[in-house]
């Protein structure tokens, strides 16, 4: 006589694994739960866009805002102005990543390390730390706007040199990030490494950096976001991005829909970071559950 199939029987994975009749079911119940999700965010989102846009339509000034700010004539009238300007934001923003990664790094790596030697060189990391994380970006921006150009060392400056004062600033930020990331990684990791024989640059170059850039990955993706909007500021030196060149369409339109068209222009710059940061901590989290599985 033959026995009956069991419910816990093994079905066979792709990759060769057992899979119990309780996991299918698990993974059953989280598909239909996605599904679900899915089709009540979408309902949801249709149901709040139709009540703004009734509200607008309802609103007595909304002929006058349209016209103000979301113009089609001079959305394409403005929007090459802006555009160029917008590669100087590019420009600076790449010296600003550049130097945001070597200096905090370093003040990291100084702030972590326990050699008497650079007892100084910490002291004057936690000064510089504190002090730059309490003045406001705009104020650095104007002192190096204004005090560069004062010396009379250099002549005329490139306006991608402004990138400078954004260094400044994140530098402090993201150095503290790292620092917890540095922190964060296990003494054995460093111990583990040393017996193997490697140096101490080589574990925290091979070991501890790599583990560390991991755990923090999202938080550095959050403030490379914040300063591609904070390059927005060299504006006020005078220098023509995006922003500036949206200024100079409104003074000579009157009408603010140069502004809505840079705002659109960073934040399409800005959408493939937040994509891939949001990408990656959640497979940071699947990676952490993955654990869990039976």
């Amino acid at each position: 006589m033959t026995a009956a199939p069991t419910e816990t029987r093994q079905h066979n994975a792709p990759d060769g694994h057992e899979v119990s009749q309780v996991e299918l079911e698990r993974r059953q119940y989280r598909v239909h739960q996605q599904i679900q999700s899915t089709i009540t965010s979408l309902i949801s989102t249709i149901v709040f866009v139709v009540v703004i846009v009734i509200g607008l339509k309802l609103s007595p000034g909304w002929p006058r805002v349209k016209e103000t700010f979301f113009s089609g004539e001079y959305f394409v009238k403005s929007f090459p102005h802006v555009l160029d300007g917008l590669w100087l934001n590019i420009r600076v923003l790449l010296v600003a990543v550049v130097g945001v990664a070597i200096l905090s790094t370093l003040i990291a790596l100084v702030r972590t390390s326990r050699s008497p030697i650079l007892f100084p060189l910490r002291i004057l990391a936690l000064i510089y730390t504190t002090v730059m994380r309490g003045v406001p970006i705009i104020v650095v921006l104007y002192l190096i706007g204004f005090g560069i150009p004062g010396l009379g060392l250099f002549g005329r400056i490139d306006p991608s040199v402004l990138g400078i004062a954004v260094v400044m600033g994140y530098s402090a930020y993201v150095s503290e990030v790292l620092r917890a990331g540095f922190n964060d990684v296990h003494p054995s990791q460093r111990a583990s490494a040393r017996s193997l024989g490697l140096t101490s640059g080589q574990t925290t170059r091979l070991i501890v950096i790599p583990q560390a850039l991991r755990k923090v990955a999202p938080a550095l993706m959050n403030d490379f976001i914040s300063m591609q909007k904070d390059v927005g500021l060299i504006s006020v030196l005078g220098a023509v991005d995006a922003v500036r060149a949206a200024q100079i369409d409104v003074a000579s339109t009157y009408n603010f829909t140069p502004y809505v068209v840079a705002s659109l222009l960073f934040i399409l710059m800005s959408v493939p970071f937040i994509l891939l940061n949001d990408w990656y901590t959640e497979r940071l989290r699947k990676r952490e559950l993955s654990g869990g599985t039976v």
